[in-house]
């Protein structure tokens, strides 16, 4: 029985662990699926992000489309840096997604186009500060009177199926 030398040992396990190393990459992002979803091109396939500490509207929701063309706008077809945080319970990386030094993620808090997701980044008060400022200012989806959360908008769609 031969052994592996210890240096192929070591690249074959970087190698299939690649994102779940947590260390930052940058790759072509080629999918918007909605606001805080895409697709970007890591170790030759299109790997899921969830963007980190937030969440847009849903599709069939009120500024879910514009979230969506917003994030397009934004990274479709342009190389991006992921930096990984976690992997959610649908195996999709859940990461901070940046773009010429600007993060996607703060972005879309900005624009009033996404909710601070405190259950899942309660630790993290910037994120707070930026959807409380576009409250204040009244733009985006903050632009409404009642708007609805995206968590609660699924827990209600799926009880009324």
């Amino acid at each position: 029985m031969r052994c592996l030398p210890v240096q192929a040992v070591v690249l074959l396990f970087l190698a299939l662990c690649g994102s779940c190393s947590g260390q930052t990459w940058t790759g072509r992002c080629v999918g918007v699926a909605d606001g805080d979803t895409i697709r970007v091109m890591h170790a030759g396939k299109a790997e899921k992000i969830r963007l980190y500490g937030i969440d847009c509207p849903e599709r069939n929701q009120d500024f879910g489309t514009r979230a969506k063309q917003f994030t397009s706008r934004m990274v479709y077809g342009k190389s991006v840096t992921v930096k990984p945080v976690d992997r959610d319970r649908y195996g999709r990386t859940v990461a901070w997604v940046s773009l010429d030094g600007k993060s996607v993620n703060r972005e879309l808090l900005q624009a009033g186009l996404a909710w601070w997701y405190r259950e899942h980044a309660g630790k993290d008060r910037d994120l707070g500060k930026l959807e409380q400022a576009a409250r204040k200012q009244r733009i985006g989806l903050w632009s409404q009177p009642k708007p609805i959360p995206p968590w609660q908008f699924r827990r209600d769609e799926r009880e009324n199926h």
